[in-house]
């Protein structure tokens, strides 16, 4: 007998599900990182003192260049524009003439960039592209620590060292095989412009060093890869591919080493041989703007006298101002009037 039909159980259908309203909570207004209210007088005083800061550099200018033309009022009266083109120096009968002076302050600093320029863009390519890396930092570190020797240092070992060696080998020796030439003629004295040009040169190496060899580290990498990819040996990717790329920070580092050639004082008095002459051989011995000043004010007596070593400072601020556009010339040559880059 078949079992009868179950009945059918009672499903509950689908319910309707209520709705949840959100509500938006407006954000609390998040606080400025500089609030205005105040901020002008602060300002305006930061803005007064970097303007302060940058005036301040030519209002020094401003007074040396006033200091130096007031002291030689009295020379310029006296000798007028001729004070530069005499060589005439005698303090007793007050005939004075620059001339010798900055003849041996543009020979000395001249000599001394033609010894060091080739030595210390050598170091930094060394440094930079040669050296072991065991090496490379405590070479780069003993090449700076000869710009931190005092001048006085310097001069003394030139009068101890250096002028012995040059008055007994290096002198002797160029005058028998470059004599005829007539820049290595004369008694070897030892004390010269040659010593003059040797210590500066020694003075100016890690200046002019230091300055290359960070050009040459921005100089990028595949600029040294992309000449050698195209088979040029090591020494025509230094000489295309890295210092062709770095010339204007080069030029740059000579412009600082000449400044600091031209200005030097104490090494060079003890050395140069301090007679006001002009020579033609390197193994006379000179004078230089700065050392005059350092020797004979302190011991000037007449107001022309004194008057004229000021003058001499103020040549030696214009022979300064000349090199300085002249070397701006030679940059904007090298560059062609574009600013330098790393990637060139």
């Amino acid at each position: 007998m078949a079992n009868p039909a179950l009945p059918r159980p009672a499903m509950p259908g689908p319910q309707p599900v209520e709705e949840t309203k959100v509500t938006s909570v407006p954000a609390p207004p998040a606080a400025p990182l500089l609030r205005a209210s105040g901020g002008e007088i602060p300002d305006r005083i930061f803005k007064g003192a970097m303007t302060a800061c940058g005036l301040a550099v030519l209002g020094m200018l401003v007074l040396i260049v006033y200091e130096l033309l007031s002291g030689s009022r009295l020379s310029w009266h006296a000798f007028g524009f001729g004070f530069f083109a005499a060589s005439d120096w005698d303090p007793v009968n007050e005939h004075f003439g620059a001339l010798p002076f900055i003849f041996g302050t543009l020979v000395s600093s001249i000599l001394a960039l033609i010894i060091a320029v080739p030595l210390a863009v050598g170091v930094a390519v060394f440094t930079t592209e040669m050296c072991p890396k065991a090496l490379r930092g405590p070479l780069s570190f003993f090449v700076e620590l000869l710009a931190a020797i005092p001048s006085v240092i310097y001069g003394l070992w030139a009068i101890f060292v250096l002028v012995p060696l040059l008055g007994q080998h290096v002198q002797p020796f160029l005058k028998r095989t470059l004599g005829w030439t007539t820049l290595f003629d004369g008694p070897p004295l030892g004390y010269s412009m040659l010593a003059a040009g040797i210590i500066l040169a020694i003075m100016i190496i890690p200046i002019i060093s230091a300055i290359t060899r960070e050009v040459l580290l921005v100089v990028p990498q595949h600029q040294r890869e992309a000449v050698l990819a195209l088979g040029a040996t090591r020494w025509e990717m230094i000489r295309i591919g890295v210092l062709r790329n770095a010339r204007a920070g080069i030029v740059g580092g000579i412009i600082l080493g000449l400044g600091r050639a031209l200005g030097e004082t104490m090494a060079v008095t003890m050395v140069i041989g301090n007679n006001p002459q002009i020579a033609r051989s390197l193994f006379a011995p000179g004078y230089t703007m700065a050392s005059v000043m350092a020797n004979e004010f302190s011991e000037a007596t007449g107001d022309v006298y004194i008057s004229s070593l000021i003058e001499i400072g103020l040549a030696l601020f214009l022979v300064t101002i000349i090199v300085n556009a002249l070397a701006q010339l030679l940059v904007w040559t090298v560059t062609r009037g574009q600013p330098a880059r790393g990637n060139a």
